[in-house]
């Protein structure tokens, strides 16, 4: 069953995407993706960093740090980066949930639980914000995920180029 949302809309105010917006951008997590550029890539080294406590160990015990210096960093830095890279994975999909509840016209939300969803459309002028959100707020925070997915992907290239040679 689908209901125009009026002024006073049924949808709790916790599953009005605008709503889930704000929480998503103040949430300790998501909220790095919004950090000034500095910060931002400030945390993900901090993440990468700490990557380290995990894909040191198996690295060192793959290639010895005094034989084989360069495949130790290479594959340290490797798996330091899978790990960065499922980290940002969250983040995106994080996201990209919101992304897809501003654009849709219309809001499923749920009453009491699970089993008594029913969906809503949503009136011309919450489609607009919605819209506005969405084209201003969120689609830049995707694109900066984006390009930091390319960015290690280049990275990535480049070590597997290097561990060819040597």
């Amino acid at each position: 069953m689908i209901r125009q949302i009026a002024c006073s809309s049924p949808v709790p105010a916790e599953q009005q995407p605008a709503n889930e917006y704000e929480e998503l951008k103040n949430s300790w997590l998501f909220c790095w993706v919004t950090l000034e550029r500095y910060d931002y890539l400030r945390k993900l080294v901090w993440v990468w960093a700490w990557s380290w406590l995990v894909s040191g160990p198996v690295a060192a015990a793959s290639f010895s740090p005094e034989k084989y210096l360069v495949k130790f960093l290479l594959s340290g830095s490797a798996g330091a980066s899978l790990i960065l890279i499922l980290f940002l994975l969250r983040l995106y999909l994080g996201w990209n949930y919101i992304r897809s509840r501003l654009a849709n016209s219309k809001v499923f939300y749920e009453e009491s639980g699970w089993y008594d969803g029913q969906t809503w459309l949503k009136t011309p002028a919450e489609i607009a914000k919605d819209r506005l959100i969405l084209r201003y707020q969120v689609k830049p925070l995707l694109q900066r995920l984006r390009k930091t997915f390319y960015s290690f992907l280049f990275v990535i290239v480049i070590g597997g180029i290097i561990w060819f040679y040597v």
